[in-house]
């Protein structure tokens, strides 16, 4: 089965499974990456550096 990890991520922060979120500059297989802390498994959720600006956007509107 095929699905779309970003539009999943976008989807629980929409549900407000969404905790908390930092960045690093090391994360396994990555580096640096935006990195999403949700309530339910799976836990931590990577974003690449090229998105960032869309999370940005989507992460200041959950906050208002």
């Amino acid at each position: 089965m095929k699905y779309s990890y970003h539009g999943r991520i976008k989807q629980r922060i929409r549900n407000g499974e969404l905790v908390d979120s930092y960045y690093t500059e090391s994360y396994p297989r990555i580096g640096r990456a935006l990195v999403l802390v949700f309530r339910t498994e799976p836990f931590l959720r990577p974003i690449r550096e090229y998105r960032w600006g869309e999370y940005k956007a989507i992460l200041a509107n959950d906050c208002t």
